[in-house]
């Protein structure tokens, strides 16, 4: 069939189909001129691995910001001016709340946050231990807690990431018969650049989603979900293709 302009194929994927680790390290997943934190993850080869730095990154980079455009607030929270903060919110730091993000009524930020520019924290959501680049959305009832969500991501809303095994065990990321021991006991999600998470999913620990990915409402997710995907169940993954 021809056809004139962009048109997407999609290709159901096998059960078990294997993707490469190469899906899981920071190259892969983010361009890091979107965000503030740029310089600790280029000292990574894996995201999860900086998620015990967050707390003293921010506390490092926190006193350098240019005070024309950031105050601090309180004890080790610091806020771009032109952010947008509702006076319900609740910020503990060490945070750091970028240029023109937006914090919306009741978010409960627990700190060790970095909250990227244009960003979006919406009602009740609460945030711990993360990493939110740039024009990141969690709008609406959103736990999102030991995780990385890259540029442009969005999680629908009463979308979560799950941080801890219900065993307490040390989460490993899984693909296929590959996996990769991280040795942390909190591990929610590592979500690359434009990812859209569905409505009322859950992103189990370990989770990592590729790039430009798409995750079906109501799903419950755990492993490595390739780049460039549509995630309908664990045994249907729909690759997006443009002709």
């Amino acid at each position: 069939m021809k056809n004139i302009g962009k048109h997407i194929r999609y290709l159901t994927k096998k059960k078990g189909m294997d993707f490469s680790m190469e899906e899981c390290k920071v190259s892969s997943l983010y361009n890091l001129e979107e965000t503030i934190a740029k310089e600790l993850l280029e000292k990574v080869e894996y995201p999860w691995e900086a998620l015990a730095e967050i707390n003293d990154y921010i506390l490092k980079i926190g006193n350098t910001l240019d005070l024309n455009k950031y105050e601090k607030i309180g004890e080790d929270v610091w806020i771009a001016k032109s952010a947008k903060v509702m006076p319900t919110a609740y910020i503990h730091g060490p945070a750091i709340i970028g240029e023109n993000a937006e914090i919306r009524h009741c978010a409960f930020i627990r700190g060790k946050a970095i909250v990227g520019e244009g960003a979006v924290v919406g009602n009740s959501t609460e945030l711990k231990n993360v990493i939110l680049f740039n024009k990141v959305q969690v709008p609406h009832y959103n736990y999102v807690g030991d995780s990385i969500l890259g540029y442009k991501a969005h999680m629908g809303a009463g979308s979560i990431t799950s941080n801890v095994k219900s065993d307490k065990k040390l989460v490993v990321v899984k693909n296929g018969d590959k996996k990769i021991e991280t040795g942390i006991k909190k591990f929610g999600a590592m979500i690359g650049d434009e990812v859209e998470v569905g409505c009322g999913s859950v992103l189990n620990p370990g989770t990592v989603v590729g790039k430009n990915s798409n995750i079906y409402p109501l799903s419950s997710v755990r492993g490595v979900i390739p780049k460039n995907s549509i995630y309908k169940n664990k045994n249907e993954i729909i690759e997006k293709s443009i002709l």
